[in-house]
């Protein structure tokens, strides 16, 4: 895979790694196929890796920092702030913060400079003016070369981009959720030429085909407390899967590569960065980069998952998804 696409004045491959899963939420990691997975990355070209410094309470971007060393210059590396783990999922965008937790970020990586640093969730308490003003800052510093938004508001993407220029927008965005596109937050992102980098393309691993049963998941394991993923939703969700199965059997690819591979067709503009451990699962998603989809094939897909398909709420905390009541 070699393809590079650009976010703003950022190019990157044109399919990125999430790195969440090696550190959190999906239940167990194995710290060699992680380390595995991240050198395999490189291998195949995928040189846009994503972490933050709340995943793991900071292993996740550790663990990055480990396979970064002797090879810096190879990797796009974006990370994130604002965010905390505790229970009330505590949002801190005060300037003091950002700079704190940048600090610590470019300490735990074990780099310099971070070529992208997304606010992780907009703090309703903090104008986001002030937020984006000290992220500035960092990049005048330089310890951060681009800057970016992750599940912000249309109304805050504008508000941003008038204090400084924004790379990148960080949300959701997969066959069964195109909030993004049904709230017009894609549309102010490209208004001023922020890209896309969707995250869970592939549907939290539903779309794939590999869960059938609310059972596959293990207790440590946070989809099970997705409202998505219980009763009557899942029994509905599992009709969409059935369906994208079907059209990919047709096309001799997986689920996931025709998931995947239909969030890649939304424009050059658009980065997804599915999220895997292991080293197969890599490879796979890897591969939808060589699925050709026809006009034909477009218009079957969003006729099988238009927007609003999915049953269940994508957080159980409904206000967790674009939740940012901008201060003034």
């Amino acid at each position: 895979m070699t393809d590079r696409r650009r976010l703003g004045g950022l190019e990157v491959s044109a399919q990125g790694l999430g790195c969440m899963g090696m550190s959190q939420s999906y239940g167990t990691a194995d710290r060699g196929e992680a380390l595995a997975t991240l050198d395999r990355a490189l291998e195949l070209g995928i040189t846009f890796w994503d972490t933050s410094d709340v995943y793991g309470d900071g292993h996740n971007e550790e663990l990055v920092g480990e396979a970064l060393r002797g090879r810096r210059d190879a990797v796009q590396l974006a990370t994130k702030f604002s965010l905390s783990r505790n229970q009330d999922r505590r949002i801190d965008g005060r300037p003091e913060n950002v700079r704190a937790r940048c600090e610590d970020s470019l300490r735990r990586l074990g780099v310099d400079t971070v070529d992208l640093y997304y606010q992780h969730r907009v703090d309703p308490q903090v104008p986001i003016e002030d937020t984006v003003g000290a992220m500035a800052e960092l990049v005048q510093a330089g310890k951060v070369r681009y800057l970016g938004l992750s599940e912000a508001s249309a109304d805050s993407v504008r508000r941003a981009a008038a204090v400084h220029p924004i790379t990148a927008l960080q949300s959701e965005w997969s066959l069964w959720t195109r909030d993004l596109e049904t709230s017009g937050v894609a549309a102010v992102a490209r208004e001023h030429g922020i890209g896309l980098v969707p995250f869970s393309p592939l549907g939290r691993g539903f779309l794939t085909g590999a869960i059938t049963s609310p059972g596959d998941f293990a207790d440590d394991d946070f989809r099970k407390d997705h409202p998505r993923f219980q009763g009557e939703a899942f029994a509905a969700n599992l009709r969409l899967v059935d369906a994208v199965r079907a059209m990919a059997g047709e096309k001799g690819v997986t689920a996931g590569q025709l998931a995947l591979a239909w969030v890649l067709a939304q424009g050059e503009d658009v980065v997804p960065i599915p999220g895997t451990k292991r080293v197969a699962y890599l490879e796979e998603n890897a591969a939808a980069g060589d699925v050709e989809l026809t006009a034909d094939d477009l218009a079957r897909l969003d006729a099988i998952a238009p927007p609003g398909v999915a049953a269940g709420g994508r957080y159980p905390d409904a206000g967790y998804a674009y939740g940012d009541s901008p201060a003034r």
